[in-house]
């Protein structure tokens, strides 16, 4: 079955913890409305789906990035050419989604620090699990009140806890992360 920008919708919204009602509101349009586009019964026009991308924090290009393959790919592979990207190189953090979908029950994300780069202070908690591996470069990471240094091959794991990080390095460090459930 061919993935609809609905499911994206869905997990988007109840990972910001909208309701149907607040989103809908928001945007203009009915309950209703929002359900059947969730549900994949209806099409948003470009406008709604701009106006909707806008209040969910994303692109619009976000919701067309396996649009452009085979019916029977889309929600099950996520072509390197279609990741959607977050952040800049003027930010220190520049992330693509590697999941092919949000609904299921975590996604992956490809995450570059750059050099010198750092998040600052911790990042609240958020009611998720986090995981992921080094892939390349050097990375320090508070999660807690632990300090850990980070060297290829090196993974962590941790649920609820505040984190921040640091690229201390000369290159890039490049992580890929699993998050559960979908955050992106």
């Amino acid at each position: 079955m061919a993935h609809h920008v609905g499911e994206d919708i869905r997990s988007l919204r109840k990972t910001r913890a909208m309701t149907l009602a607040q989103l809908a509101g928001a945007a203009g349009r009915s309950v209703g409305w929002l359900s059947q586009v969730e549900r994949g019964r209806t099409t948003p026009s470009v406008r709604d789906l701009q106006q909707l991308a806008d209040l969910l924090d994303v692109n619009i290009s976000f919701f067309f990035r396996s649009s452009r393959r085979a019916p029977e790919e889309q929600g099950l592979v996520l072509r390197a050419a279609d990741r959607p990207t977050i952040g800049s190189d003027e930010s220190g953090l520049v992330e693509e989604l590697l999941s092919p979908t949000l609904s299921g029950s975590f996604e992956m994300i490809r995450s570059v620090f750059a050099p010198g780069a750092s998040s600052g202070d911790p990042r609240k908690a958020r009611p998720t699990e986090d995981g992921g591996v080094l892939i390349s470069g050097a990375l320090t990471m508070w999660i807690g009140e632990t300090e850990v240094y980070l060297s290829p091959g090196d993974s962590f794991q941790f649920a609820g806890a505040p984190y921040a990080w640091r690229n201390d390095g000369s290159e890039p460090a490049v992580v890929i992360w699993v998050v559960s459930p979908p955050i992106y």
